[in-house]
């Protein structure tokens, strides 16, 4: 597991680092690509062999008997997670933003209404608006420098008209991991306004010394007829590729309104997808996964150490995910100046903080899943963009 190694992503069709120029006016030569959240790690080896095994055998046809496949997530979510999932629970969508799409075609209808917290993973608002429903965003507080739910708040914006709630935990692009009592809380909201709940915990593997990753269906059984959830190995062991993802549910009433959708939409999972998913998920991928977060969190200490050295800026201290999320209001600059150093003297691609929705006008993302050495040198170029401040 060799982490350091500097894999040459550019010319691959690499969204990450072939579209810093059209997207963001990085040049793809010399910039370096810290938005897309995708890694610049090769996977475990167990993946690796499962895809050379499919590629020796050279016949790509249907997968069936997935048997395997889903005891390897069921095992995965016990010991990882100690959390019981029954294999008849699990549904495979093309992807957590494919299944996100899914719950809101299965469980709402045109012009209802659908919560967010923000800031937020932006796919969710976009296929929200894609399906023609209406985005509730609902801001989050910052509190000693960490993102606080503030139910009062979100009751008093409720009007009745709302029927899904999509959470995201632990959360992107904050980094938190949320507390027992934080995660009742949105339990008890959801019922109080009786909306159906999708909780996105596509980064639950992703968490550093210190913190614990609740999955929300350990919150609360009263919780189960109402609530969705959503994993994927994709994320974990940088798989993205693949596009696939588990929507997970408990409730038999929700899981038949679901499974009618997708027979509806004629979904069926890829087979390349599924081979990774069951390797990865792996004694092999557990080990690398412990490594890779130990590596990943050390990444973490340079980088927040770096964009909390400058002047007026204040990276939001990290429990869980490999997605800085940095706040530049205090520089003084408007958005388009600090951007514009980041993006033209810097030369980093990192995501605009007011693509996650209200209370991320003023911040930045940036992804800090690649090689030290590129750490490093993007800690030196926004020193060396902002050296006027120092």
């Amino acid at each position: 597991m060799n982490f350091d190694e500097m894999i040459e992503r550019r010319g691959t069709h690499s969204v990450k680092w072939d579209a810093m120029d059209a997207v963001y006016g990085v040049p793809n030569d010399e910039g370096i690509a810290m938005w897309v959240a995708d890694m610049d790690f090769r996977p475990p080896q167990s993946v690796q062999d499962a895809l050379a095994k499919m590629a020796d055998y050279g016949v790509y046809g249907y997968y069936g008997d997935e048997g395997d496949y889903r005891a390897a997530i069921c095992n995965w979510m016990k010991t990882r997670h100690n959390w019981e999932v029954a294999p008849e629970e699990i549904f495979t969508t093309h992807g957590l933003v494919n299944g996100t799409a899914m719950c809101v075609d299965a469980f709402t209808k045109p012009g209802d209404k659908i919560v967010l917290f923000t800031p937020v993973y932006h796919a969710f608002a976009r296929v929200i608006e894609a399906a023609e429903r209406e985005v509730v965003e609902c801001p989050l507080v910052v509190e000693a420098g960490k993102y606080k739910l503030d139910f009062a708040a979100y009751d008093a914006m409720m009007t009745g008209d709302e029927t899904m709630l999509v959470f995201c935990s632990p959360h992107n692009p904050g980094g938190r991991v949320w507390s027992q009592d934080e995660l009742q809380g949105v339990v008890d909201f959801a019922k109080r306004h009786d909306l159906i709940l999708v909780s996105d915990e596509i980064h639950h593997d992703l968490v550093f010394p210190g913190a614990t990753h609740i999955p929300m269906a350990n919150v609360d059984d009263s919780v189960t007829d109402r609530l969705v959830m959503m994993t994927a190995t994709t994320k974990t062991f940088n798989i993205a590729g693949s596009h696939s993802g588990n929507v997970i549910i408990h409730d038999e009433a929700l899981r038949k309104r679901f499974a009618a959708r997708m027979a509806a939409m004629g979904i069926s999972p890829n087979s390349f997808g599924l081979f990774m998913a069951e390797a990865a998920y792996s004694e092999e991928g557990a080990a690398w996964l412990d490594a890779l977060i130990a590596y990943l969190d050390e990444n973490r200490r340079i980088l927040d150490e770096g964009l909390n050295s400058i002047p007026g800026v204040k990276s939001m201290p990290m429990e869980a995910t490999y997605l800085s999320w940095a706040d530049f209001s205090g520089t003084g600059m408007e958005p388009a100046e600090y951007i514009e150093r980041v993006q033209k003297d810097a030369r980093i691609a990192a995501n605009h903080g007011i693509t996650f929705g209200k209370g991320g006008e003023q911040y930045l993302r940036f992804n800090f899943a690649t090689p030290r050495a590129n750490i490093i040198e993007a800690v030196k170029r926004l020193k060396d963009a902002f050296s006027d401040l120092q």
